[in-house]
This record gives structure tokens, C-alpha cells and sequence, in this order.
């Protein structure tokens, strides 16, 4: 979205054909609702524009609930925006590290200033890009006492803060195309940047969840916790300036239908030994994963690993964990399609969720050769057992 349809959108005109019930409903007929709504003598930006915003907020439903049909929101913006559960765990970090008055420097949207402002802080938002910032006004209207500004964190008074919350641009347009921004240090502002204000404020700041641990800041210093919400792994959050907790370096968040459950270390967890396969396959979560601590999550479950720097552990008896995804093995076969689908063909199984890690295998091009028939349903792992590519069959246990 540029200035132009942010501006015909702003208009009373604009949002009348926001909140008109015949736009909303008709959206999925796009070409019958242009037709209309210029047969209404509604201008082609706006129209364009408004259909923009219906489509965007049909997709934002996913991370705002029922807040999203009163959002105004970029393509960017809410492909980048926090989920409105993350954000408000983030909102209580501050809380109990005892801030009051804080900054949201690289704001965004404002999805992390919406939790921000719903639990009563003292708020400033900020964000570089114009379009973006006003934005951000828009959707925090309804809270009298935030502060919207168009501007870089590098160039505001933090001073009158007690905690700053930093989302720093990983990405650069530049003849309009977008690229990613691999190295922290050309990130906007830069994680050094940040990380130096830790001696003066409470301080949180969200990474990309694969961010190279040789780049996040020692357990001492700071600690940093990786969120995942039903699965999909969706950030690294670094703490530090007094919203880490003591004797914990690093954290696996696991949000999702069983509620919230963290698994907590001082460090990368010692992987457990290798060990035969037993009835029971167990896929850590991602956060987990990320978070380097499997190794404590096999000795909570009292589970061994398949191979050597695979993450898959197995158990004898049957256990369920908000931290991972469970199987009950069925077979184990060679990986050589012709017997897995001759087993497959035996079972009458012709939906087949495939699964694979440490074998170099295109999981679609495999299923096509596997020819499905059948009305049974079950998970096939591709992987190592051992030194040896394995096809285990299995089925989900706990939903």
C-alpha cells in the first residue's frame, strides 16, 4: 500500500466501504464487486484499495481474531506482524519486570503495542516508514494514551523509558524489490545497537527464529526464548536489562490447544545416547528444536535418540508431551518404494501425511511414486534409525 491509497482509504468515503456489509460479502466475486462499486462511481484506487484491505483481513483473522475487521494493514506488515497471543505474552514479560513506561521502536503495524497498550503502559510507538506509521495510528486509535511517531529508533530519546521493545527491520526495498537481510549487523537499527541499551532499560528484542546461535548475546548477558504457536516456530525473543530470569540462558515457548507450556535451560541441553526403536516415535516441537533442548526433553520423557543428530527419540511405552508430536510405529521398512507401497497397498492406506529429516528426499516427487489407494490415513517418517535410511510407518497418538 502506498501514501495515495492510504489517503483515499482515510477518507470518510473509504471507510464506509470498509464497514458496508455488501463489500465484505461480496469480496470472493471480485469481479462483480469492481463492476458495482465503479458502477457507483467509486473512484479505481479506492476500490482497489478497499479490496486490499478486505482480502488482508480475511488473512489477519489467523493472528487477530475479531480485532482484524477493524485493522487497517500492509502485505508486509502483516506477514511480519506478531500474533496477538505472542504479543501479549510479551506485554506481561514487561509487566513483570516492573515497566511502566515503554518504547515500541519498530512498531510495524502495531500488532506488540495493541497487547502493549491493552495492559495500561505508558506507550510511545515508533516506526521508519510513514505509510506504516500511520498505519500503526489507525489500529491504536481506541487507546488515548499511546504515542504514534514516524521516525528511526537510532534517533529518539530513550531516556524517559524504563523498557524498549525493538522488532528491527530485517529486510530492504530497493527498486521495488524486497530482500532479507541475513546478518544482524545490517539489520535496522543493528542487535549490537540494542543490545548496548540493556545497561539503562528493560530491554526485549524479536529475531528471526533461525538466527545463528553464535550471534545471540552469552546466557549471562541476556536470555532468549524461541515461540512456537500450534507448531509453526514463529520467533527468537532475546530479554535482557532485567526482564530474563534468573539461571535461565535459553526457553522453548509452546503455545497452542493445550494452552501454554515452557521447557527452560541454562544452556543447549547434552543429547541423550542412541538407542534401538521402540514403539514409540516422538517429534519435539520446533521451539524445542531451535532452543537446542532436546536432550532435556528426552530425559523428561525418558526417551533415546533414533541416530546421531537426528531429532526424533523414541520410547518403549506410550507418552504424551505438549513438547512433541507423537507416533505409535506400525513398521519399519527399507527406504525403497516398492515396499513401502506394497505395505501401504496391503493397509488400504491412501492418505498418507510423509514426514522426513536427514534423508535427501522430495516428499512430493515420493508420494506421487507411492501411487495412494485407499481410504486409510497414517504418517510415514523418512529417516535415519541408526546409520541406516528407514521408512517407519506409523499413526498419530494425542490428536
Amino acid at each position: 500500500m502506498d501514501r495515495q491509497d492510504l489517503i483515499a482509504l482515510l477518507t470518510p468515503e473509504g471507510m464506509a466501504l470498509l464497514r458496508s456489509p455488501d463489500t465484505v460479502d461480496d469480496e470472493r466475486d471480485v469481479v462483480r464487486l469492481v463492476s458495482r462499486l465503479r458502477a457507483a462511481g467509486h473512484d479505481a484506487r479506492l476500490v482497489s484499495a478497499v479490496l486490499t484491505q478486505v482480502r488482508l483481513r480475511r488473512r489477519a483473522e489467523e493472528k487477530f481474531g475479531p480485532f482484524a475487521e477493524r485493522m487497517l494493514f500492509t502485505e508486509d506488515g502483516l506477514q511480519q506482524a506478531t500474533r496477538l497471543q505472542v504479543a501479549a505474552h510479551h506485554a506481561n514479560r514487561f509487566r513483570t519486570a516492573g515497566v511502566r513506561t515503554l518504547a515500541d521502536l519498530g512498531c510495524g503495524i502495531g500488532a506488540d503495542s495493541l497487547a502493549f497498550a491493552s495492559l495500561g503502559f505508558e506507550l510511545v510507538a515508533v516506526d521508519a516508514d510513514e505509510v506504516t506509521a500511520a498505519v500503526a495510528t489507525h489500529n491504536l486509535a481506541m487507546f488515548e494514551d499511546v504515542e504514534v511517531r514516524h521516525g528511526r529508533a537510532e534517533d529518539q530519546d530513550l531516556e524517559p523509558f524504563d523498557g524498549l521493545w525493538f522488532d528491527p527491520a530485517r529486510r530492504e526495498s530497493a527498486e521495488g524489490r524486497t530482500r532479507r537481510l541475513h546478518r544482524p549487523d545490517d539489520w535496522s537499527p543493528p542487535v549490537d545497537w540494542i543490545l548496548g541499551l540493556a545497561d539503562e532499560h528493560v530491554l526485549g528484542v524479536k529475531l528471526a527464529p533461525g538466527i545463528d546461535h553464535e550471534l545471540l548475546p552469552p546466557a549471562d548477558r541476556a536470555e532468549t526464548q524461541w515461540v512456537s504457536v500450534d507448531g509453526q516456530l514463529v520467533e527468537a525473543t532475546v530479554w535482557a536489562g532485567g526482564a530474563q530470569r534468573a539461571g535461565v540462558g535459553r526457553s522453548a515457548l509452546v503455545l497452542g490447544r493445550a494452552g501454554s507450556n515452557e521447557l527452560v535451560g541454562t544452556g543447549a541441553a547434552e543429547d541423550v545416547p542412541v538407542a534401538a526403536l521402540g514403539a514409540f516415535l516422538h517429534e519435539p516441537d520446533a521451539a524445542v528444536i531451535r532452543s537446542r533442548l532436546i536432550g532435556d526433553l528426552a530425559r523428561r520423557i525418558d526417551a533415546h535418540m533414533i541416530a546421531p543428530d537426528i531429532a526424533w527419540m523414541t520410547t518403549d511405552d506410550e507418552v504424551r508431551s505438549p513438547f512433541a508430536q507423537s507416533f505409535r510405529v506400525l513398521e519399519v521398512l527399507p527406504l525403497h518404494v516398492p515396499n513401502i507401497k506394497r505395505e501401504l497397498r496391503a493397509r488400504g492406506i491412501g492418505r498418507l501425511e510423509i514426514k522426513k529429516r536427514g534423508v535427501d528426499v522430495d516428499p512430493a516427487e515420493f508420494r506421487t511414486r507411492l501411487d495412494l489407494r485407499g481410504d486409510g490415513d497414517a504418517t510415514l517418517v523418512l529417516t535415519r534409525v541408526g546409520d541406516e535410511r528407514k521408512a517407519i510407518l506409523t499413526e498419530r497418538i494425542g490428536g
